[in-house]
């Protein structure tokens, strides 16, 4: 069975759906006492800031008409992320489901946050979205267990693994 590239990181959005639901209920586990620590106000400002990077390049795509505001958010509440990835994912779902050939190889310009001008195409930006979750959601995993939470485990492994036979 072939699956195209464009079918992988569909699939791979998928994952990172699942994922980071689970991240945002290990946010929850951290006790409420709690919350106000460095680790998990610093966990929730990373999760903030990959929601916030994949609401960039859709801006720097053109799905989004507005720039997102803050890029490491302080003192984001769980309920502010989920609404913010909620938003987020549903241009993102949108966007994958239309994504063809001509649209994953298109070059496109952008300015960077620096103020520097690149070119990338857009199949690059997306093998760098999952990288930058991955990286980040292994940070927000150390923060929740320094916070007194339960870490999500998150790697793509245990979500597209499936049994064999009797164990």
């Amino acid at each position: 069975m072939s699956t195209s590239l464009i079918d992988t990181f569909r699939r791979w959005y998928d994952y990172e759906k699942d994922v980071h639901a689970k991240v945002l209920a290990s946010l929850e586990s951290v006790p409420e006492d709690r919350r106000q620590e460095p680790a998990f106000q610093k966990a929730t400002s990373i999760m903030g800031h990959i929601i916030a990077a994949r609401h960039l390049w859709l801006y720097r795509f053109g799905i989004c008409p507005d720039h997102p505001a803050d890029f490491f958010p302080k003192g984001i509440s769980i309920a502010d992320l989920k609404e913010r990835e909620a938003k987020v994912e549903g241009h993102w779902q949108a966007y994958l489901t239309r994504l063809d050939e001509a649209e994953f190889n298109r070059s496109f310009e952008y300015q960077s946050l620096d103020g520097g001008k690149w070119r990338n195409t857009v199949g690059e930006i997306l093998t760098q979205l999952f990288g930058h979750s991955w990286y980040h959601r292994g940070q927000i995993a150390s923060l929740v267990r320094a916070a007194g939470g339960e870490p999500a485990i998150t790697d793509f492994v245990f979500w597209a693994r499936q049994a064999v036979g009797s164990r």
